[in-house]
């Protein structure tokens, strides 16, 4: 029997997801989340086999909880599933090392079968979501996308080059680099655009 929890913030669509999932013989949905945060605890307190995961969540998004289950070497397989087709999105689920990352209007029957080839050691893409991601690369590196990531939250420079341990000055150059980069002119539109196109 496969056990899977399911993170999405869409009630009904939880709900229909597992009622779905649950007539499958070999499936069982043995817990529903509403946010990241409570997906990973449920992970942590159950340990399914897989958690399908919504990207776009409170609290946790679902990349967010797929990068933690990586640091912390958790056996659970992860399936995004999302309506978007945005490059940086792919980009990180990759780096996550999820198992499969697929459309939400797949037909129930398709999920469970894609779940049982993840299960197998397969990865799952939606070949819509290949092709969506090939069409703008991001062009920020790791470090610009951590500091745009702590701009997001809301950290002045000052309190970004604290938490990286860079210097005052360096953190400006790095934001002026990124307005650059995005040709925008201001970091609410910086984050604002990169997190449109999902590269932060």
């Amino acid at each position: 029997m496969i056990r899977i929890v399911i993170a999405e913030d869409q009630r009904l669509l939880r709900g229909a997801l597992a009622s779905l999932l649950d007539l499958e013989d070999d499936l069982e949905v043995i817990g529903q989340a509403a946010d990241g945060v409570e997906a990973l605890d449920l992970i942590e307190r159950l340990q399914p086999d897989v958690c399908l995961m919504d990207i776009e969540m409170p609290r946790l998004s679902g990349l967010d909880v797929a990068d933690k289950l990586k640091a912390q070497g958790s056996p659970c397989k992860v399936i995004i599933l999302t309506t978007f087709a945005r490059p940086g999105y792919f980009e990180r689920a990759a780096k996550a090392g999820i198992q499969g990352y697929l459309l939400k209007d797949e037909s129930s029957d398709e999920l469970a079968e894609a779940i049982r080839r993840v299960m197998a050691g397969h990865l799952e893409v939606s070949p819509e979501l290949v092709f969506g991601s090939m069409r703008e690369e991001n062009p920020l590196t790791a470090r610009e996308q951590d500091i745009l990531r702590l701009a997001a939250d809301g950290n002045s420079a000052g309190e970004i080059a604290s938490s990286l341990h860079l210097s005052y000055g360096t953190v400006r150059n790095y934001i002026s680099e990124i307005l650059n980069k995005l040709e925008v002119k201001s970091r609410i539109e910086a984050v604002r655009l990169a997190e449109e196109k999902g590269w932060i």
